[in-house]
């Protein structure tokens, strides 16, 4: 796939108020500090589309970007540590969970996945929640420039046999770095091969 133009469209704290689902939708979200802002500047070739940070849970709201004017790339706010309250982390979990329940359009929720880490528990809650739901998913593990080739493989290898203790199917997975482009071409074009199968009356109804 060939980012042509990507581009900031509305944030929005209620799902009801997002863009009209006339068009695919991928949204992405992990925990606080995961670097998804900057994944999301380096699939799509934008430094500077998604707002990065040096303090976690700057991403408030449901962010929409528009791609391509072919398929809508979502931003959401992150989960687990960040210095807020708890009556915001609570606000922001319930908006998000109205939003995948609701969202007609969301073809697959981009969990994100610091790969210098083992198996956290935020991640593993959130990820057996989405296969409750049936809400489609893969897991995107990030900053693998960090660490050695050997590193990732063996922090990887533990992760899935973690998963594997609940999970009969595991996830499709990637490895990325925003720093070096690594899994870029890999995960756009698994979007495309989405969005070529997607049949929009189906979804909303049009």
């Amino acid at each position: 796939m060939i980012i042509r133009d990507a581009r900031f469209l509305t944030s929005n704290s209620r799902a009801e108020l997002c863009p009209a689902p006339t068009m695919p939708e991928y949204a992405f979200i992990g925990r606080s500090n995961v670097g998804k802002s900057s994944l999301i500047n380096m699939l799509t070739g934008r430094n500077g589309l998604a707002k990065t940070s040096a303090s976690p849970g700057k991403t408030q709201l449901i962010n929409h970007f528009v791609i391509n004017d072919a398929w809508y790339l979502v931003d959401l706010p992150g989960y687990g540590y960040a210095k807020v309250s708890k009556t915001s982390r609570a606000e922001w979990a319930k908006m998000i969970n109205y939003y995948l329940r609701h969202r007609p359009n969301l073809l697959c929720v981009c969990v994100l996945i610091d790969s210098r880490h083992s198996p956290q528990a935020a991640d593993l809650e959130f990820m057996e929640k989405l296969g409750e739901e049936g809400i489609p998913f893969v897991m995107i593990f990030t900053k693998t420039d960090k660490q050695s080739t050997a590193q990732t493989k063996a922090l990887l290898t533990a992760y899935l046999q973690k998963m594997s203790e609940t999970w009969d199917e595991l996830p499709r997975y990637f490895q990325t770095s925003a720093e070096t482009g690594l899994g870029r071409e890999e995960v756009l074009a698994f979007i495309d091969d989405i969005n070529q199968q997607w049949v929009p009356d189906a979804t909303t109804g049009a």
